[in-house]
């Protein structure tokens, strides 16, 4: 019995060398920073307005407050706010944009829970970042946030298929 329970812990031992721990995959998702809202007349404009100077702003503060985490991906939705809202982490990074379509979340999400051991940053929309946080922990926690917050990212974790998100503010 005893060469049994061995060769059983032996056995252990070799295999968590060669898979090692499960890796802690790290997923940031945050809402544009505040967006133009004076532009008048054009509907392109106001489909898809750029940042305001106070947005600007905040995105030029997004490397500081996620100063301790090295992205390995950086993900926008194909608009201007968004985009805008990660370039200062991009160019402090060298970590080239990537878009995603907010229209099919359910794949997005599918795909980012394939990233192990991966931390990657993603910017989305008051109703759309919420959605994803919530396919990534698999439960119906977060609302969609008012449309003047600005202020509220998550941090979520994923090791060994559990999941859980922070709430946060900048």
């Amino acid at each position: 019995m005893k060469q049994l329970f061995s060769l059983v812990f032996l056995s252990f031992l070799v295999l968590t060398a060669i898979n090692g721990d499960a890796q802690t995959s790290t997923f940031i998702l945050m809402r544009h920073a505040e967006k133009d809202t004076s532009a008048q007349g054009s509907t392109m404009m106001q489909a898809d307005p750029k940042l305001s100077p106070e947005g600007e702003a905040r995105a030029a503060r997004i490397p500081e407050v996620l100063k301790t985490f090295a992205p390995d991906a950086i993900y926008s939705t194909n608009f201007i706010r968004t985009k805008s809202t990660v370039t200062p982490l991009s160019k402090k990074t060298g970590k080239e944009i990537q878009v995603y379509d907010h229209r099919n979340l359910k794949g997005f999400a599918e795909e980012l829970l394939k990233m192990e051991g991966k931390t990657v940053v993603v910017a989305g929309h008051s109703n759309s970042t919420p959605m994803l946080v919530n396919m990534l922990i698999k439960e119906n926690k977060f609302p969609n946030l008012d449309e003047s917050v600005y202020d509220t990212y998550w941090v979520v974790t994923v090791k060994d298929g559990k999941a859980e998100a922070k709430q946060m503010k900048y």
